[in-house]
């Protein structure tokens, strides 16, 4: 069943950065495999975030899997640099790039149907729930026959792309999104916005797979 390899990426962003290697530390004593790093240029969305430099020093102290969100305008240009700086998978937005890498994130309002033709190329798909800038915000439910929709095509087609959800995902909407086929869930507030990161992320996912 799908429901049992369900994955949890926390967000750095919502993290305190005073204590960031603490914190991902716990994570990873916690079972947490994958954390996720929201890379933003305050162009393509309104806020600016971090860069390779922090993302370099932070790949010195963890083994974590790097799952990297570029948010950014011509994506393409800077592959390479987040790669090196120990990046393990770099996700582009369709709306920003002209030549899709092999994860691709969509915004809110972009259909799902613009994204089916690089499926077949694609490792990742990453389904935005929140208007993609900032943490904290509240998960669209309008978005979940979108996520359902993708589902259907990436079984239709036997491929072996992860469904990947962000924004507003917390115990409430994780076993919606979980429901409508999504295998990864990103997190932000509702696990480093707890007092025990660790433990909230070991709810959450109970709570997914409910």
């Amino acid at each position: 069943m799908r429901e049992k390899n369900i994955i949890l990426s926390p967000s750095l962003l919502a993290c305190d950065f005073a204590r960031a290697g603490e914190q991902l530390a716990a994570l990873e004593r916690a079972g947490i495999r994958q954390i996720h790093l929201d890379v933003m240029d305050g162009i393509f969305v309104p806020n600016i975030s971090f860069g390779q430099v922090v993302i370099r020093s932070l790949r010195k102290s963890t083994s974590l899997f790097f799952d990297t969100h570029l948010m950014i305008t011509e994506p393409e240009r800077y592959i390479e640099d987040f790669a090196a700086a120990g990046s393990d998978r770099i996700t582009v937005h369709l709306e920003s790039c002209a030549d899709v890498g092999p994860a691709l994130s969509v915004k809110p309002g972009t259909p799902a149907e613009a994204a089916f033709p690089y499926l077949d190329r694609c490792a990742a798909l990453l389904v935005m729930t929140v208007e993609p800038g900032f943490g904290g915000q509240g998960f669209l439910h309008g978005m979940l026959p979108k996520i359902a929709r993708f589902r259907e095509e990436i079984d239709r087609r036997g491929l072996s792309t992860i469904l990947q959800v962000d924004g507003g995902i917390d115990c409430t909407t994780a076993p919606l999104a979980v429901r409508a086929g999504a295998v990864d869930l990103v997190a932000g507030s509702s696990v480093f916005g707890k007092p025990d990161p660790a433990q909230a992320a070991r709810a959450l996912l109970e709570a997914a797979v409910q």
